[in-house]
């Protein structure tokens, strides 16, 4: 069934006129206000630049807001804007990442006893790798100790040192230097291994309390 073509027209009639409106508030009794940097209200039939600088709102004749708009930032403004967007965004992750994680550590230890023998076990192995680090220098220092002899028998007999025995010499220092920074490392790591697990025991008995008052 047909519309009559005077409610089409009607209905056209109608949008143009909001369209219109939107467009110019103050042909339909609407007025853009803003306040400047001095604290000072401005009414104005049309979209000026301080309105857009301090941001402004959009009132009907009896001075009631229908809609209010942000002023517009400077780049610096919008870049940091985006940069404390960025931070939060990445502080969220990394508090659900860590919520996640506490979840699973509560429940693959659902108390303190099995949770302290999972990080003296971590302990240990790092423990055993230390140990197999002192006997690999301890071979390692006897090898270089027994090349330093040959060297100083040829020199007491006033023998020249060979190039071959030189050589030796220089590259065994180089590993029982290696070994003795790897050692260094390892204990280092352990060190802070430990410190760490002090901080992990106390987190740990935190969660496990929240859990225990919440039941």
């Amino acid at each position: 069934m047909r519309k009559p073509r005077s409610i089409l027209f009607a209905a056209a009639l109608l949008a143009s006129t909001t369209i219109h409106a939107q467009q110019n508030p103050g042909d339909n009794g609407l007025r853009y206000k803003w306040i400047d940097g001095q604290g000072q209200a401005h009414f104005s039939d049309s979209l000026t630049q301080d309105a857009l600088k301090f941001g402004y709102s959009v009132v009907n004749d009896q001075g009631i807001v229908v809609q209010r708009v942000q002023r517009q930032l400077s780049p610096e403004e919008r870049a940091a804007a985006q940069k404390l967007a960025t931070q939060q965004a990445a502080a969220k992750r990394a508090a659900d990442d860590q919520a996640r994680a506490d979840e699973q550590m509560m429940d693959a230890y659902p108390d303190e006893a099995s949770y302290l023998a999972s990080l003296q076990q971590g302990l240990a192995n790092m423990d055993q790798q230390i140990h197999t680090s002192k006997l690999n220098l301890r071979s390692q220092e006897q090898a270089l100790t027994e090349l330093l002899g040959r060297a100083a028998e040829a020199e007491h007999n006033k023998q020249p040192v060979p190039k071959f025995l030189q050589d030796g010499i220089a590259r065994q220092r180089a590993v029982v230097s290696d070994l003795q920074a790897l050692l260094q490392r390892q204990q280092a790591q352990r060190d802070q291994a430990e410190q760490q697990q002090t901080q992990q025991l106390a987190h740990y008995r935190a969660l496990r309390d929240q859990q225990q008052q919440g039941h």
